[in-house]
């Protein structure tokens, strides 16, 4: 399409940063949580609260390091990011011996990777494309989908030669030797075509609010926090679901490389949805979409409570995969609508934050729930009802944050 064609390489840079953010995402890390548990003698509950911890210190963290976005070069500030992931990969996962070094290494990719590599990508494609915004988006989160179908799979294959730490020192590997030379390439070509600034046309065709946000103006907001359980509904419950695999897929009585080839069915809906939702948020803003695009993942969370069958799996991995992708593009647009450009790093910042906060719960949460007694279909059954409510918020609060005029394709 003329569009790929003109602004590639801006979005193979959106592209890599998500791509490489893979290393700090929970269903990677959870792929050598069993080993990890084994050898560093950490129950469901020990596990799930040390990734709570040093999640929630990344979230905090984050507030302050994602409003670099605003003041520094994104292509630098994602380079950077990279390179660090890396050393975390190498000398922090790899190399761990006890709980706090994991603690710290957890910390480590959790910041970097799941942070500020997909804060980075976003909010590059959010700055940098105004009336091709959705679009630009969606092929932005193909990274995250294209490591989805992928590196669980390989990943899980590779635990079956080698040991934990080697898929560690793998990973390091290909952060610096793939991720960050496609980084730097992509966007130092996108800054050499000038496709790192909004063209006038883009614009002037754009809703983009004239009122630009500030963050202390944006949390004095009571429609920001009406917003929030619905946007974490997808983040918390992703996260605790993949974190606990291992455990889901014991009591399912299925074997961990067998539940990874489910992996592509996650993969394959969010990329089919976040192609399209580019082009209909593009069309009629995000606003419009915010009490539908959690609907599969409501219904995927009873599907898996009730099923024992792969079968089953899989039909909730395309189901949640469907509502991931359209959660990324649709709140990926959401706070440029509502909130302007200028300060859409520090806005984001604080919305990711957030995000990684409701995944720090869900892994301890959910731990300790396990470790009490609690069954995992019962714990899905109770995530669909939280969905529930959110898509009621959304529908409520709907009218009151505007919708956008039609604009031309």
């Amino acid at each position: 399409m003329p569009f790929v064609q003109r602004a590639w390489p801006a979005l193979a840079f959106g592209f890599a940063l998500t791509f490489a953010s893979s290393a700090g995402q929970t269903y990677f890390i959870s792929l050598s949580s069993g080993a990890i548990r084994d050898e560093l003698g950490l129950s469901h509950g020990g596990f799930g609260t040390l990734y709570t911890v040093a999640t929630t210190a990344s979230a905090l963290v984050l507030v302050w390091l994602g409003k670099l976005a605003d003041r520094y070069d994104l292509v630098t500030l994602g380079a950077i990011c990279v390179a660090v992931l890396a050393v975390v990969c190498a000398v922090g996962m790899g190399s761990a011996q006890s709980w706090l070094g994991l603690g710290i290494a957890v910390f480590g990719l959790r910041l970097a990777g799941q942070g500020m590599l997909s804060h980075l990508s976003m909010t590059a494609m959010g700055r940098w494309f105004s009336r091709e915004r959705g679009r630009a988006l969606s092929v932005a989160v193909l990274g995250f989908t294209a490591a989805e179908a992928l590196l669980p799979f390989l990943g899980a294959l590779a635990l079956a030669t080698w040991s934990w730490r080697t898929l560690w020192w793998i990973a390091a590997g290909v952060l610096l030797a793939v991720m960050l030379p496609l980084v730097l390439w992509a966007g130092q070509l996108a800054k050499g075509r000038g496709l790192d600034q909004p063209t006038e046309a883009d614009a002037a065709s754009t809703s983009t609010p004239v009122r630009q946000w500030t963050r202390s103006e944006v949390v004095r907001d009571p429609r920001f926090y009406a917003l929030l359980p619905g946007v974490l509904a997808p983040p918390f419950i992703v996260t605790g679901v993949l974190f606990h695999q291992v455990h889901l897929v014991e009591q399912k009585g299925w074997s961990l490389p067998a539940f990874a080839a489910t992996y592509p069915f996650y993969a394959g809906a969010a990329t089919a949805v976040a192609l399209g939702l580019g082009f209909v948020i593009d069309r009629f803003g995000a606003v419009r979409l915010l009490p539908y695009y959690l609907l599969p993942i409501a219904t995927g969370l009873l599907v898996l409570s009730v099923t024992q069958s792969l079968v089953g799996a899989a039909v909730f991995m395309a189901l949640m995969g469907a509502s991931a992708g359209g959660a990324t593009l649709v709140i990926g647009a959401l706070w440029a609508e509502l909130y302007g450009v200028t300060h859409l790093g520090a806005i984001r910042a604080l919305a990711v934050s957030l995000m990684v906060f409701s995944t720090a719960l869900a892994p301890g949460l959910m731990g300790w729930l396990i470790d009490a007694g609690m069954s995992i279909d019962w714990q899905y059954r109770m995530l669909a009802a939280y969905v529930v409510v959110g898509i009621a918020l959304f529908a409520v609060l709907q009218p009151s944050l505007g919708l956008r005029q039609h604009s031309a394709w």
